[in-house]
């Protein structure tokens, strides 16, 4: 069985039935479909596209690792935050099967490993191996998966603590683990979070940050790890690193990877926003 990857969706449903079908034909055997987070927002169709790939998780071999516009949408639906201009959430959160699309969302992992690759959506921190990646999305999951799952969706945002310490403990451990996994682009030398840089693929090295990816020693170096939510940074194909968000929404590409031979899949998108995060005209 053939898994294949495929980068942020952000509500583009028509290209993400085209690209299935493209995968379909690439592979005439089942394959097991993950998707890199960001299921939803932005783009035209998010209820569709949250209802095509909840029904693939429920009747096949699918899942998907969650991103930060889907914690959104999950604060969004619990009053916890408003919804923001450029969001196009509106259709799931008055849909019939609004409950169960969402009680199923809260339940995706923020960290998957299949066959000797890591995903999550945004990076890794530098101080984390694998195993301790896998554990602390453990955490996360945990928390978002038990009673008091909306209490923590209250205390998940905030830009601190931005730097990682084992022996951070609560809401501010959990609150770290979930800006790094759903997140993180660029950090110091020392791990130490950016969250204002966000529509960029480049830094100024005087300012001392870095992509998350090229931080010397990271633990994860000589691990592959597989990632989304960087528009901005484009299709990354490096041997132990694949970044795939390429800008469905903006008027890039959906991008799908087959883990096993690195072979890529790709559908153009017309473009449903503007990079300020306007509907394009």
């Amino acid at each position: 069985m053939k898994t294949y990857v495929i980068g942020d969706l952000q509500g583009c449903h028509d290209q993400l039935q085209a690209l299935l079908a493209r995968v379909t034909r690439a592979s005439a055997g089942p394959q097991r479909i993950l998707f890199a987070g960001d299921l939803v927002n932005r783009g035209p169709n998010s209820l569709s596209t949250l209802r095509q790939v909840y029904a693939m998780a429920v009747g096949s071999n699918a899942d998907t690792v969650l991103g930060n516009h889907d914690l959104h949408l999950l604060a969004v639906a619990n009053g916890i935050r408003p919804l923001g201009k450029s969001d196009t959430l509106d259709a799931i959160l008055a849909a019939p099967d609004r409950d169960i699309l969402l009680d199923w969302l809260r339940r995706r992992p923020l960290a998957i490993e299949s066959d000797g690759h890591l995903l999550v959506h945004a990076g890794v921190l530098p101080q984390w191996s694998v195993r301790q990646t896998l554990d602390l999305a453990g955490e996360v999951e945990a928390a978002l998966r038990g009673p008091n799952w909306v209490d923590f969706l209250r205390e998940m945002y905030g830009n601190t603590p931005n730097v990682w310490d084992d022996a951070l403990r609560g809401p501010a451990r959990l609150r770290c683990v979930v800006n790094a996994l759903t997140r993180m682009r660029f950090c110091t030398a020392q791990g130490a979070m950016d969250f204002k840089l966000k529509e960029s693929g480049r830094v100024d090295p005087e300012t001392g940050l870095m992509p998350w990816f090229e931080v010397p020693g990271r633990k994860t170096e000589k691990d592959t790890v597989v990632f989304g939510h960087w528009s901005a940074l484009g299709l990354l194909m490096r041997p132990r690193l694949v970044g795939l968000d390429t800008g469905c929404v903006w008027g890039g590409q959906l991008t799908a990877v087959c883990l096993e031979d690195r072979s890529l899949l790709q559908v153009d998108c017309p473009g449903y926003r503007t990079p300020g995060g306007k509907k394009a005209r």
